[in-house]
């Protein structure tokens, strides 16, 4: 499993190094996201999950296990696990799983033709840097980490506005309405589109605006 995953991995793009031991997994430092299984032969993975957060606090760590108890996914999560998955899995599913969470644990996001520093808190569309204030740059990121899903309307407020909002929308239609128009430079720019009843989602190149 561990060298048809590596292949995988590897085909998928990723420069990817298989271990079996814990030992050895703990010898890697340059390495941008860790999977760890938690069944293995000369230490608990939940422990090993433990040491790679407290090595390392930003690299995800994804668990790939066999075990389906709620209890071991608590204890994963507890120690530090980013995210669980469970055999059997499709590479499909975990590879989009690995680019999520790169792309989160990156200060840049890029989606088509716009570019978010995060760090910098800076966005930049074809190379033209975009004017937002601090709640639109705020709400650009939200919908980019997520480019190409629907981000609801309460998800969006939460993650934005925090605690204080008063549960109206309205701000926030406000705010994607003017977002829409920094966008709108060109016909391959990003456009935010409307979700009936649910919430927006962040297109990388409009199909029709």
């Amino acid at each position: 499993m561990r060298q048809a995953l590596e292949r995988g991995l590897d085909r998928n793009g990723f420069d990817s190094t298989a271990v079996a031991t814990a030992a050895a997994a703990r010898g890697i430092d340059d390495h941008d996201i860790a999977l760890v299984d938690l069944g293995l032969p000369d230490g608990d993975g939940v422990e090993l999950c433990r040491e790679l957060r407290a090595a390392y606090a930003e690299r995800p760590i994804i668990v790939v296990t066999g075990r389906h108890d709620e209890l071991d996914v608590i204890d994963a999560l507890d120690a530090g696990a980013d995210d669980y998955v469970t055999k059997p899995f499709s590479l499909a599913v975990l590879t989009a799983r690995i680019r999520r969470h790169l792309d989160r644990s990156s200060p840049l996001t890029v989606v088509g033709a716009l570019r978010i520093d995060r760090r910098g808190r800076r966005a930049d569309l074809a190379g033209d840097p975009l004017n937002l204030t601090s709640r639109e740059f705020d709400l650009l990121s939200a919908l980019a980490l997520r480019s190409g899903e629907t981000v609801t309307k309460n998800e969006l407020m939460s993650s934005v506005w925090d605690s204080h909002w008063s549960k109206s929308t309205h701000t926030l239609a406000v705010h994607v309405g003017t977002l829409r128009s920094k966008l709108q430079r060109d016909d391959e720019s990003p456009t935010i589109v409307t979700v009936p009843r649910l919430g927006y989602r962040l297109d990388a190149v409009p199909s029709n605006r």
